[in-house]
């Protein structure tokens, strides 16, 4: 049976991805949405392990926090900017490089656009627009001031309310920031004192995004993007699993593609995870990764650590299933 998926992935390229702010960014980001749907979700948003004890911070209670609603396998928290008397709906995700906002909630709340930037999604280009520079909060918490516009609606339409934009790698940088999954909320620690722990695996934020080492299959370990905003567990660049092996299923993004579907042992520090849903890929989705680690895995611990300060990914206990 043919289940309908969301996947875009787009990527900004060339000197036109240069924001037209006074300060400095790293020119050629390049950020990825990865939008697929799991088990009749509608709306599902798709970004080398060493296993050998490493030195993490033990943080002490948090700088501050703010709550996040874990619905249709994504994050979503309401923004608050001083353009909008209602709050923005923005997800958190850590698989695009930059933070977005829906090119449509730009013109209502009447940004004025910069330079353009050409924007290549799943078998497609689209044109994108930095913009003026917009002072952006969660509760207290102050977000990138930094936004890309993009066309969101073919996302919007798939998901159950309005997607206004993203909050995306560049949130997370110099940070310590903790998603807890019990508690639905976002915490901004203070890293104290090093201890060691088996539950750290080495994190790389990169300037096009984030990356995990993980294995699969009892491969190799490959180094796959962290992807908050993928909602599945799972997508893959690999040739080995046969064809005979797979389901394949429909992902609409900005064009409708298909993606063969498998089942894979996926090891993740310590834990093994057996018959995780995978979606195939025979070539990269981002250059120098093999594929998305999405919240269909990282949901399944309680807390899910990103210190990017001393470059590691800490994970809590594994959640009682539901």
């Amino acid at each position: 049976m043919i289940t309908k998926q969301q996947l875009l992935s787009i990527d900004f390229a060339g000197e036109t991805s240069k924001p037209p702010a006074a300060e400095p960014l790293q020119q050629k980001w390049r950020g990825g949405i990865d939008f697929a749907n799991r088990y009749g979700v509608r709306c599902c948003l798709c970004a080398v392990l060493f296993l050998a004890a490493a030195l993490t911070g033990v943080q002490s209670a948090p700088a501050s926090e703010f709550p996040f609603e874990f619905r249709e396998g994504l994050l979503w928290i309401e923004v608050s900017i001083p353009q909008s008397k209602v709050p923005l709906n923005f997800l958190v995700d850590t698989g695009a490089g930059v933070s977005v906002i829906n090119l449509s909630t730009s013109k209502r709340i009447g940004l004025k656009f910069g330079r353009k930037v050409m924007v290549h999604g799943v078998g497609t280009m689209l044109t994108g627009y930095w913009q003026e520079r917009m002072s952006a909060k969660v509760g207290d918490v102050e977000l990138p001031r930094e936004y890309l516009s993009v066309d969101l609606e073919k996302l919007s339409s798939s998901c159950e309310r309005r997607v206004d934009g993203l909050v995306g790698a560049d949130f997370f940088r110099g940070r310590v920031v903790q998603f807890d999954f019990d508690a639905q909320k976002i915490r901004l620690l203070k890293p104290e004192k090093k201890v060691r722990s088996d539950e750290a695996l080495p994190l790389q934020l990169r300037t096009c995004g984030i990356r995990v080492p993980i294995s699969v299959n009892g491969h190799k370990r490959q180094w796959v993007r962290l992807d908050t905003g993928c909602a599945t567990a799972l997508q893959w660049v690999t040739s080995d699993v046969r064809p005979e092996q797979c389901a394949r299923r429909m992902a609409i993004g900005l064009v409708g593609i298909s993606i063969p579907q498998t089942e894979t042992t996926v090891g993740l520090g310590e834990h093994k995870f057996e018959k995780v849903p995978t979606g195939l890929h025979k070539t990269a989705i981002f250059p120098g990764e093999a594929g998305l680690l999405g919240n269909g895995l990282l949901s399944r611990f309680s807390t899910v650590t990103i210190d990017a300060k001393a470059g590691c990914l800490v994970l809590g206990k594994i959640r009682p299933a539901n």
